[in-house]
């Protein structure tokens, strides 16, 4: 694994604009990593010294921990802030507490926040390497790199590959990061879900938009629910639960259309019974904790990529 491989950035906010070179670094950088967590021992001295500080002003369990076990895998140490419990709640800035973070001499920040822009901002405030664990409707790149090296574990190159993604796409910074990394790759994408959860201007992003499940499952090689996401629902749009599972929840009749060999994802949480009815996961290909494991693997590749060359040139081990 050549040490003097980067990405271009010192930053990952997101993956609009990412080159299929980089995702390919990334992803074979991966590899490597996913390989080692089947071992016994499961620690690296890659980045001892460095100290990675987690900043979740949102509610978080896999990718919080995931990140947590992604650095500490890879020796480095953290530090987790949250809105609870810390100056923010007595009215600190983001800023300002990452100044008086940043000055107890950090090197990374991973971070979650409501807002649009959040990680962008800091990133323009501080030399640490920020990455994105989530801002507000913008991107959150780590779990879509974590699908598409899932899907590149399962499939091999999926360049040409339609991937159907369900539910509400509006709210779905997932979704947002799955559209950009997907087609830098080569795959097709397809939106599908009520209407005012799946709008036109998805178009101008390269995705093809759908209001018809029925049509969109057959023509599928990979399959990705989405949960509704009540949190950021202010207004209602759909009818009912039980209107959105009749039409857009992933049950036994639909999936029995799809392709033999169709891959079925989601990002979790899972609301079980809405988007996806737990039979269908014995009737096809589900990755859904396989995704799982493989984001530990991919946040370890994503650290050591910013981080390790700045460790080796701190050293004076590369040209």
């Amino acid at each position: 694994m050549p040490l003097m491989e980067r990405l271009r950035s010192k930053d990952l906010i997101g993956l609009e604009g990412i080159t299929r070179e980089e995702l390919e670094l990334i992803f074979i950088t991966a590899d490597t990593f996913r390989v080692f967590l089947e071992r016994p021992i499961r620690k690296l001295p890659t980045l001892r010294g460095k100290t990675i500080l987690n900043m979740f002003f949102e509610a978080s369990t896999r990718t919080q921990a995931s990140f947590d076990l992604a650095a500490k895998r890879l020796s480095a140490d953290t530090v987790s802030v949250s809105k609870k419990g810390s100056s923010v709640e007595k009215g600190e800035t983001l800023l300002d507490t990452l100044r008086n973070i940043d000055a107890m001499k950090i090197d990374a920040v991973v971070i979650r926040h409501s807002a649009p822009g959040a990680a962008a901002f800091l990133a323009r405030n501080t030399e640490a390497s920020v990455i994105n664990a989530g801002d507000g409707l913008h991107e959150h790149p780590t779990q879509a790199l974590l699908d598409m090296f899932t899907l590149r574990r399962e499939m091999g190159d999926f360049k040409g590959k339609r991937i159907l993604i369900i539910g509400d796409i509006l709210h779905s910074r997932v979704a947002r990061s799955n559209i950009f990394g997907m087609k830098a790759w080569g795959a097709d994408v397809a939106l599908c879900g009520p209407r005012p959860l799946v709008p036109e201007e998805f178009r101008a992003m390269g995705a093809e938009v759908s209001w018809n499940l029925e049509e969109e499952i057959p023509k599928a090689d990979v399959i990705m629910a989405l949960r509704i996401q009540n949190e950021r629902l202010s207004e209602s749009f759909f009818p009912s639960v039980r209107e959105f599972r009749r039409l857009y929840g992933i049950t036994p009749d639909k999936i029995a259309k799809a392709k033999d060999n169709v891959i079925l994802m989601h990002p979790g949480p899972v609301n079980w019974d809405v988007e996806l009815d737990p039979r269908v996961t014995e009737m096809v290909k589900t990755v859904i904790l396989d995704q799982v494991t493989n984001g530990v693997a991919v946040r370890m590749a994503v650290l050591y990529l910013l981080l390790a060359g700045a460790k080796e040139e701190e050293n004076g081990t590369t040209a």
